[in-house]
């Protein structure tokens, strides 16, 4: 759609009280008003009516299911914050995993203390300069003591593999691991986990989603990720 197509938006901004009437007027059972108008208060009215979604039966009209509560709709978002809660301390312990594992195979395996710099190990030279280019403004960016100490001392243009690693997303991990050219280097970081490369490209990826989504409080149930993982196979 042009801009020429599209509309002004002319609605008004709605007090909580107001956006209480409007859940009312839907068919959302709110017996106490006044619990209703704090969590709207606290919560945003967008971000709270998405789980209302499941207890809708016309989703242009926005009606629920008679009996629908208030309770019902907040329990639902409760329950997502805790599993955005429980997913991001698994996923910490994943990704503090796969940068010791990155870091230790690949400078031991190529003898060096920087294999980041080795555009030979990498498949596409593109994506690995893209990272490097990363990498580069993080540690310029950095307020880190180690970081500090490292640049300040040693004159290659980025620290050895397991300080930047320190520096790096689940998603630049995904990308880092995705672009090792070598199946044995590749491997060789899998064996811990015992899992083989494919499926653990499929993790990484699907899981540097999973955690952007839950570090920005974004709604995680009912939720479809473009990047799924494989299934397992053990190595």
């Amino acid at each position: 759609m042009t801009t020429q197509n599209k509309i002004l938006f002319t609605k008004p901004p709605k007090t909580f009280a107001e956006q209480v009437q409007i859940l009312q007027s839907h068919g959302l059972d709110i017996p106490d008003q006044s619990k209703a108008e704090f969590y709207l208060s606290q919560l945003n009215y967008y971000r709270l009516s998405a789980y209302c979604l499941p207890f809708e039966t016309n989703h242009t009209t926005h009606q629920v299911a008679p009996g629908t509560t208030f309770d019902d709709v907040l329990n639902l978002y409760i329950f997502d914050r805790e599993l955005r809660l429980l997913l991001l301390d698994a996923i910490e312990k994943i990704e503090v995993s796969l940068r010791t594992q990155m870091a230790y195979h690949l400078s031991h395996r190529h003898n060096t203390a920087h294999p980041h710099l080795n555009p030979s190990i990498f498949h596409n030279t593109g994506r690995h300069q893209d990272g490097l280019n990363k990498l580069k403004k993080d540690v310029h960016q950095s307020d880190e003591d180690f970081i500090r100490h490292l640049t300040t001392k040693y004159q290659e243009t980025l620290p050895p593999i397991w300080a930047v690693v320190e520096l790096m997303t689940m998603g630049q991990l995904s990308k880092w691991f995705s672009n090792i050219n070598e199946r044995q280097d590749r491997k060789a970081i899998c064996q811990v986990y015992n899992l083989n490369e494919a499926v653990m490209t499929s993790f990484c990826e699907h899981l540097s989603l999973v955690r952007n989504k839950a570090a920005h409080h974004a709604r995680l149930w009912n939720r479809v990720f473009p990047k799924q993982m494989k299934l397992v196979q053990t190595i």
